[in-house]
């Protein structure tokens, strides 16, 4: 008894406050059936964001790992470097490095779910020069493009990684918004307009019943003015004879 007194209370306090009609009623169902799609599209959308985002963190996870390995190996590799060609290579390699550099970044964007993702990838833009390649080739050289070969590997995992974590960042903010939606939906919106479709039924049905009540009333009232006008009727018509009969025997 208790829970029906509730859902009475909830259905009466939390609805909108419409005029209970017909044509009301069809408004709030149309609005209600919308809401309910929304409502499994905005899910099908969190559910794939989700999926998407478990994914990317699962790179991250292990670009990071690499990312360890990787700057670890190029700082080894440039020590190695520097031991062999001695500290005077960085004043060589200063005057042949040119004044822009061929590790270039270019963007992209990727759509999941109507979510556009920004993506990032590395491009080498035009070659090096002779002097580049020439560094350190008495001295060291062998080591000096190891460590050029780490250092732009370690450049492409960095890439990779901001391009991941943007993405993630992006991702995080739309689940958020997206899951805020499907809450509403759920939670405030679908039971609010279900609550006002079934207050329209219920004043609609009472309309009915106080309609079925005074049509009962009128059809009985009609029926005793009838029987009332026939009584009435009968009552002249008797009187009448009476007084016809009368006039015959005074003649």
């Amino acid at each position: 008894g208790g829970w029906v007194w509730v859902r009475v209370a909830m259905s009466t306090t939390n609805r909108l406050n419409v005029v209970p009609t017909v044509t009301v009623l069809a408004v709030i169902k149309n609005r209600l059936a919308g809401a309910q799609k929304g409502y499994k599209l905005l899910k099908k959308k969190a559910d794939a964001l989700t999926m998407r985002y478990r994914q990317i963190l699962r790179r991250i996870l292990d670009a990071k790992k690499t990312m360890g390995r990787t700057m670890r190996d190029s700082a080894f590799s440039l020590t190695q470097a520097k031991y062999v060609a001695g500290d005077g290579i960085k004043y060589t390699i200063e005057d042949t490095v040119g004044t822009s550099s061929n590790v270039r970044v270019r963007s992209h964007v990727d759509n999941v779910a109507g979510v556009k993702l920004p993506r990032f990838e590395h491009y080498l833009a035009g070659t090096t020069s002779v002097a580049a390649d020439l560094t350190g080739l008495g001295r060291g050289g062998a080591q000096l493009q190891a460590a050029k070969k780490q250092y732009l590997a370690a450049v492409t995992l960095l890439v990779e990684l901001a391009s991941l974590q943007t993405a993630f960042i992006t991702l995080d903010v739309a689940i958020k918004t997206t899951n805020r939606r499907v809450n509403a939906l759920e939670n405030v919106v679908t039971p609010r307009l279900e609550n006002t479709v079934q207050y329209i039924k219920g004043e609609l049905d009472e309309l009915e019943r106080e309609e079925f009540f005074r049509l009962k009333k009128v059809q009985a009232k009609k029926k005793k003015d009838i029987v009332a006008a026939e009584a009435e009727a009968k009552t002249v018509a008797a009187a009448r004879r009476v007084r016809d009969e009368l006039d015959g025997g005074a003649g």
